[in-house]
């Protein structure tokens, strides 16, 4: 758990009735992400045959466009299309790029031969510590990283 102490403007000390009231504050949890691709249904699809998730909701969205949200009953990633295609900048060289999404899976083996299986080409393996993992491109060119620290 971390500490809060609440502050009275961005840059002030704290004041003496916020240091006697510290608040213990559990730290945040990743909620979701949302991107956009191309067709969110096919890329929902994907997720689920790869990472074994659920469509949690699809329906229109802003800007005449549709949403996916697929994922696990807690987290989830948001898929959203205004339908036709867009060039695609290269992610690490734009601020507010997507640069990859990192998954993590207890068996990398049967990750890495669903990815194959649904017809895409794992890559650049790696073992560090404290874990292994490797990439693989989707159908609009986005970077997934899977990862396992399960013990080998």
């Amino acid at each position: 758990m971390s500490t809060f102490i609440p502050r009275t403007g961005c840059d002030a000390a704290p004041d003496i009735a916020s240091i006697r009231k510290v608040i213990i504050m559990k730290p945040a949890l990743f909620e979701h992400v949302n991107y956009t691709v191309t067709d969110p249904d096919r890329t929902a699809k994907m997720l689920e045959a790869i990472f074994g998730w659920h469509v949690r909701w699809a329906g229109a969205s802003m800007t005449n466009g549709r949403s996916v949200h697929v994922g696990t009953d807690d987290r989830y990633v948001a898929l959203f299309s205004r339908g036709g295609t867009l060039a695609r900048p290269s992610c690490y060289d734009s601020p507010g790029g997507l640069n990859h999404l990192g998954i993590l899976v207890d068996d990398l083996d049967a990750a890495e031969q669903r990815v194959k299986d649904y017809g895409l080409t794992p890559e650049s393996h790696q073992t560090y510590d404290p874990g292994s993992r490797f990439y693989f491109y989707d159908a609009d060119g986005i970077e997934y990283e899977v990862v396992s620290y399960a013990c080998a």
